[in-house]
């Protein structure tokens, strides 16, 4: 069945390039008002295509200009129900940025599709549609072996802040979830992601003198708020990489044991790593490698810093305000609210008594830290699948980005599975975001090997375990 699947998917390989270049021309960017009438429009080509494929249950749950696609084909009673939730929104983009193609005028250049959403993650979207045709077509059947859903949101990128209430308000049900917004770690070594970490953003803002005032007359006495916040932000790490937010790591545990090895035996060099995330050098909290610091350990960046005149030319002021924003990605057993009011007693501790500020922490968009129960059947499941699918031995990893997956384990009582097609070399959020060719397909392969391998699976040996459990 294994190579039927692969003779599908190599047949149909054109087909898959040309429908996500479809896709791909639909400007579905979240967030920007002039753009909400195209976040439809996606849905509704998701919605369309997908009841071609021939799921009978199609809806698209539209509110406030984010539409999420909601499908279900469960035509297999007594066997497992999965929901896979993705999503179809894109970030922003800038075509001046884009070297290869613009980022709504995809193009395939070797082996790659170039354009935004190709991986992060359209893409990813139709590795499940692709996935579900090759498991039909390798079975003969006219209906999937496992009954399926889909929830496929469209406010992602900004930071789901409708997801609860919808499912609260539709109340989806599922034995296990199959998220699929995550990354490969690479495309010659596959490994099975066993969670991700939390994130909390917050923007700071710095008030020194009452306005923008000539530095010639008031340079010295003066407090500039773009040094005081220099200050504060060089202060929220020591000279180990650890964040210094007092009690910060008081629930941060240990990654266990076995799960340090086995993230040791994925192949990795810092060459490698380098060259594929392009960032440069190597840094963080020291005691730890690389991919226990971006997998098992927090992590607090700045993700942008502003004062004075950005844009223009100078007009040698003295600013009156500075700003910067800050990311804190949280792991088990962190708790949002708990990160929350250790950096608001930091600041106020921490920042110089020369200026005022505010500081505004977005905990209505924060996401909790979740880990896949890992002694779940499905997750033997899924490795065996990916090993079909790629066609070479499965590794153990896990996912430095947030998204949703705790709320959907709290929401629906199912434990989270991850499955994504993306890779660090993909360029998410970035100018020239693409997605190789080959992994979309073996990604396909994988899903159509799984939900086979599933429906042979007893999926109550086991009691779920609450989400932050030990990997």
């Amino acid at each position: 069945m294994t190579s039927d699947i692969h003779a599908y998917l190599d047949a149909h390989r054109q087909d898959l390039v040309e429908e996500l270049i479809g896709w791909v021309r639909i400007r579905s960017v979240a967030g920007l008002p002039e753009r909400e009438i195209e976040v439809l429009r996606s849905a509704n080509w998701l919605a369309g295509t997908l009841r071609d494929l021939g799921l009978p249950v199609v809806q698209v749950w539209n509110r406030d200009g984010a539409p999420a696609v909601y499908a279900e084909w469960c035509a297999a009673p007594g066997a497992p129900t999965v929901l896979v939730y993705s999503h179809h929104d894109v970030r922003a983009a800038k075509d001046e940025q884009w070297e290869e193609t613009p980022p709504f005028e995809p193009a395939e250049r070797g082996g790659r599709i170039y354009g935004r959403g190709t991986s992060d993650a359209k893409g990813q979207v139709l590795a499940h549609l692709w996935g579900l045709r090759a498991h039909l077509a390798a079975s003969g059947r006219t209906a999937p072996t496992i009954n399926i859903k889909l929830l496929i949101e469209g406010e992602e990128e900004t930071g789901s802040t409708q997801l609860s209430d919808l499912l609260d308000e539709y109340r989806p049900t599922a034995d296990l979830v199959l998220f699929s917004d995550t990354l490969l770690w690479h495309q010659e070594h596959p490994a099975v992601c066993m969670g991700l970490r939390g994130m909390i953003s917050a923007e700071i803002e710095v008030y020194g003198p009452l306005r923008d005032v000539h530095s010639g007359a008031v340079s010295g006495p003066a407090p500039n708020p773009a040094v005081e916040l220099s200050k504060l932000l060089a202060a929220l790490h020591d000279d180990k990489g650890r964040i210094t937010l007092p009690g910060f790591y008081d629930d941060v545990d240990e990654p266990p044991q076995h799960f340090r090895e086995e993230l040791a035996a994925l192949p990795y060099r810092d060459e490698d790593w380098l060259a594929r995330s392009e960032t440069r050098s190597i840094g963080g909290e020291d005691g730890y490698s690389v991919l226990e610091r971006l997998w098992t350990r927090p992590a607090a960046e700045v993700l942008t810093v502003a004062a004075g005149d950005i844009t223009g030319a100078s007009r040698a002021a003295v600013p009156a305000v500075a700003t910067a924003s800050l990311s804190i990605r949280t792991v088990p057993d962190q708790r949002i609210a708990d990160v929350a009011e250790r950096l608001r007693r930091w600041v106020a501790d921490t920042i110089s008594d020369c200026v005022e500020y505010q500081l505004t922490i977005s905990e209505e968009t924060a996401q909790e830290p979740y880990r896949t129960p890992a002694d779940h059947p499905a997750v033997a499941v899924l490795a065996a699948a990916m090993s079909d699918g790629f066609g070479r031995p499965v590794g153990r990893m896990a996912n430095a980005g947030g998204g949703p997956a705790e709320l959907l384990a709290r929401k629906l009582d199912a434990p989270v599975l991850f499955f994504g097609t993306g890779l660090p070399e993909d360029r998410w959020h970035d100018s020239d975001e693409s997605v190789s060719v080959d992994v979309l397909l073996a990604g396909a392969a994988t899903l159509a090997r799984f939900w086979s391998r599933l429906a042979e699976t007893d999926l109550t040996m086991l009691p779920v375990q609450e989400p932050g459990g030990e990997v």
